[in-house]
């Protein structure tokens, strides 16, 4: 058995947790929350302080890839994905908590799609458009997540890949979900529902607060899976994934 304390976050005046899926959790709506019955320490205090998840029983490897291939994976895509965590659980949640339409589009935003006016430069504008991606979007955090999670996988893909390129799919349907929130709210984009937005009700602004606010939680936890997955059975020589 596999028991795993995390800590929370306040988000307009509530308290939701990021969990694995493998730990001791009980569900409480569209979030999980760790059953323990001492009070869950503040956001702050779990980044600073670094509560350490408690693992019981033995974890078995799961890759299946060389050691060395697994190694200059690792080195190619962590850095995407540490940035891409704290970009969460920081730049992201702060957006979110303040209802900051304009910045959850651009964190949430895939770069431009290439010009005529690339065709001059030496890269074709590739560096130009890269640094246009959001903080968290699929450009610049999943499409890293779902190549790190293919090398754990070689000639067939692994339980490990197909379950951590899982969770990456629901964290594109989170990023995918904020960025049309916030493109509603912006008055960019209109609800869904029926024919041509005729005899639909717009939404209030703090509906869509609350619907990004579930969003975002949703994606704290396939983060933290995603995590929670890619750890187990790491090299020891391998940083391991922090949680949010």
């Amino acid at each position: 058995m596999k028991i795993v304390i995390l800590g929370s976050i306040t988000l307009l005046g509530f308290s939701k947790a990021f969990a694995p899926l493998y730990c001791a959790t009980k569900v409480t709506g569209n979030a999980r929350v760790p059953a323990a019955k001492n009070p869950i320490p503040s956001r702050r205090k779990f980044v600073a302080g670094g509560i350490i998840g408690i693992i019981v029983g033995q974890v078995k490897p799961a890759h299946s890839r060389g050691r060395a291939t697994l190694e200059q994976s690792y080195d190619r895509y962590s850095p995407r994905l540490l940035d891409g965590g704290k970009f969460y659980s920081k730049d992201l949640r702060k957006a979110i908590d303040k209802s900051d339409w304009a910045s959850i589009k651009a964190a949430t935003q895939e770069p431009p799609g290439k010009s005529s006016k690339d065709r001059t430069k030496a890269d074709g504008g590739v560096s130009e458009r890269a640094a246009l991606a959001g903080g968290f979007s699929n450009a610049r955090v999943l499409t890293a997540a779902d190549l790190w999670a293919s090398s754990f996988s070689d000639n067939s893909l692994t339980t490990k890949t197909k379950q951590m390129k899982a969770q990456v799919e629901e964290l594109r349907e989170v990023v995918n979900g904020m960025s049309s929130i916030a493109k509603i709210a912006l008055g960019e984009e209109k609800s869904g529902g029926a024919f041509m937005g005729l005899g639909t009700k717009s939404k209030s602004k703090a509906e869509l607060a609350k619907e990004v606010r579930e969003l975002y939680v949703k994606g704290g936890n396939a983060w933290n899976q995603f995590a929670f997955l890619s750890n187990e059975g790491l090299p020891v020589q391998l940083k391991k994934l922090p949680y949010l």
